[in-house]
């Protein structure tokens, strides 16, 4: 796999250099810091000695970027691959994005610092924009990922299961962690009045179906190495998801990217999205 692990210097960027541990050895390892240079705010400044001004910023920024750099390069863990260094200016954002595509990495790691759900949607946060313009999976760390041995994979349909067999084949982790396969069914209770015998059989029904669904996606990860257990529940998919984490002792969630794009997305929110705003779990995305 190609991975892209952009730092910042925070303390949830070096949380994504040591989760490196626990994936497969990069066939590419792409450090990327940006330098987002701010621009002189004075209107009265002569164009000269504004242009002066930031040229001074920037060099000092680029050496510190540079310093930061050559820091995660001896910090990074044993066998991590084959590294290359990108030092660039830009939205960190864009650059982000723009490398990724360019590289054609399969997995951005970045470290989340966390904006809250009402400044995030005013002016967004860079581990939520990547996550939504991205291509590829993305692991964003809102705190250390300090064990990788039980991994949470919520699914809903077969569409979301096939891009995850595709996503596991590819056995991004070191080792094969033990998956909980999960799937949170709407409590099935149709318009009409029933009586509650009659409700409770719809509702076991539900958990049935959605249990023989889980044990075909089992049968087709255990030739790959993957030990499974199976959960299903009736609800709302993000509680669902956080309650059953909690109950399997999870290390990190595994959930795809599905539903919205663009605008929409950003205004209206996914369950990634909103997981991420619980600021709780470490989270890998697949597209």
């Amino acid at each position: 796999m190609k991975l892209l692990l952009a730092v910042d210097g925070s303390d949830n960027s070096y949380e994504a250099v040591r989760s490196l541990k626990y994936l497969v050895r990069a066939e590419e390892l792409h450090l990327l810091h940006v330098l987002d240079v701010p621009r002189p705010a004075y209107p009265m400044m002569m164009p000269e000695v504004s242009q002066e001004l930031y040229e001074t910023v920037e060099r000092n920024m680029r050496d510190d970027g540079t310093r930061l750099l050559d820091r995660i390069v001896s910090l990074l863990p044993l066998d991590s691959g084959p590294v290359t260094k990108h030092l660039v200016v830009g939205s960190p954002v864009d650059q982000i994005v723009a490398l990724a595509e360019q590289q054609k990495i399969n997995l951005i790691l970045l470290g989340a610092r966390g904006l809250g759900p009402i400044k995030e949607r005013l002016v967004g946060s860079v581990s939520h924009r990547v996550l939504t313009f991205g291509t590829g999976a993305k692991l964003i760390l809102p705190g250390p990922l300090k064990a990788l041995q039980h991994v949470l994979l919520p699914l809903q349909g077969s569409h979301d299961a096939d891009h995850a067999l595709s996503f596991l084949q590819q056995k991004p982790f070191r080792n094969p962690p033990t998956i909980t396969l999960f799937t949170v069914l709407p409590h099935t209770r149709p318009p009409w009045p029933v009586d509650a015998v009659s409700a409770e059989h719809m509702e076991t029904h539900s958990l049935r179906t959605g249990k023989d669904f889980l044990d075909e996606i089992a049968a087709k990860l255990k030739p790959y190495g993957y030990q499974t257990r199976i959960a299903t529940t009736l609800g709302t998919p993000v509680d669902g998801i956080l309650e059953q984490a909690q109950t399997s002792n999870t290390d990190l969630i595994l959930v795809g990217s599905r539903g919205r794009r663009g605008m929409t997305r950003m205004v209206l929110g996914s369950v990634s999205h909103a997981l991420l705003h619980q600021g709780t779990y470490p989270l890998m995305i697949f597209g």
